[in-house]
């Protein structure tokens, strides 16, 4: 694997490579922006939405003339086609495009509308989908570039409880294989970044669904220990996890700079191992062990046991009372997505 020196100065002559971040002035895309920032042969485009590009000032990322702050709503047609092109127009195109952006919604399927459904597709696949059909031009001109999509690991397995987000992931996933195929002959790079639990407070961010959040609030909802325990799981895992979003970011370095990058790259230890499980073990066994390995899963459906029942740090309230939990009502998401 291929790598400049972040301090190495360009051979004369050479451009600067354009690397177009989307998601960027918080958790993993800053880490990458942070990351890249030395170095002295990118040109970085860190892109946000509006409100949130106060956010570069607050960690002492300003703009220079290798850095360029832009406003950007990856779900809007409009913001997505003026950042393309004034990079087209300014340095003749995007050389790495890195779709980072997203949103995470929480809800099992009957708790979901089909806007609920469609906004959460809209903003992990359909955008970063016209953000590489908008790119793809000037790359397939010049013969080369890389198109690097930040998938996770619910694009390599489906989780209870995050059933858009996982959607939404599996179908990223599934064009970007296609797209390495039909990229290769001029010399496009596709790849896909799968982080796992990362040691950051990004399930925070999550949203719910107007059902899910009911479901949650409501002890006696047929789906609350879904919530319940699954949420404890996720919290308990990414403040155990090793990696962080610096160490996730180190390897879409990696991949940028790799003369043949893989199409799939697991960027966490968990994604590694299920990556491993889920080619070794035979389908159902490998799901049946998932299954099992759900946490008290004998407390899912049915009647409430008394394991249950005592694990809740709100037992003794009578049913109806509200969980504090966070998260964003659906209507907040697409506006927060970063």
């Amino acid at each position: 694997m291929e790598k400049r020196s972040q301090n190495n100065p360009l051979a004369e002559g050479e451009p600067l490579k354009n690397v177009l971040i989307t998601g960027a002035s918080t958790g993993l895309g800053l880490a990458l922006a942070q990351r890249l920032l030395p170095r002295k042969d990118l040109r970085l485009i860190l892109t946000a939405r509006e409100a949130s590009l106060a956010r570069f000032q607050d960690v002492g990322l300003l703009e220079t003339d290798r850095v360029h702050l832009r406003p950007l709503r990856v779900n809007t047609d409009c913001e997505r086609r003026a950042v393309v092109e004034e990079i087209d127009k300014r340095w003749g195109g995007v050389d790495i495009l890195i779709n980072n952006a997203g949103v995470a919604y929480r809800a099992v399927m009957e708790h979901l509308k089909c806007e609920e459904i469609d906004r959460q597709m809209e903003i992990n696949f359909s955008a970063p989908l016209q953000l590489i059909r908008l790119v793809l031009p000037t790359m397939r001109e010049k013969k080369c570039g890389r198109i690097i999509n930040v998938s996770s690991v619910g694009g390599m397995l489906a989780m209870p409880t995050m059933t858009p987000y996982s959607a939404s992931k599996w179908a990223l996933e599934g064009v970007s294989e296609a797209l390495w195929y039909e990229m290769r002959p001029w010399n496009i790079q596709v790849s896909i970044v799968q982080p796992g639990f990362i040691h950051s407070d990004s399930f925070e961010n999550t949203r719910m669904t107007e059902a899910s959040d009911a479901s949650f609030e409501s002890a006696e909802d047929p789906y609350h220990p879904h919530y319940f325990y699954m949420e404890r799981l996720i919290r308990k895992a990414m403040h155990l996890a090793w990696a962080t979003p610096d160490s996730v970011a180190k390897k879409i370095e990696r991949v940028m700079d790799s003369r043949r990058p893989a199409l799939r790259v697991p960027a966490t230890f968990d994604a590694r191992v299920f990556g491993a499980m889920r080619k070794l073990l035979p389908g159902p066994l490998f799901h049946e062990i998932l299954y099992r390995a759900l946490p008290n899963i004998s407390d899912w459906g049915g009647e409430y046991t008394s394991s249950y029942r005592s694990a809740r740090p709100d037992a003794s309230l009578e049913s109806g009372t509200k969980v504090e939990h966070r998260g964003d009502k659906p209507q907040d998401a697409a506006e927060k997505a970063a």
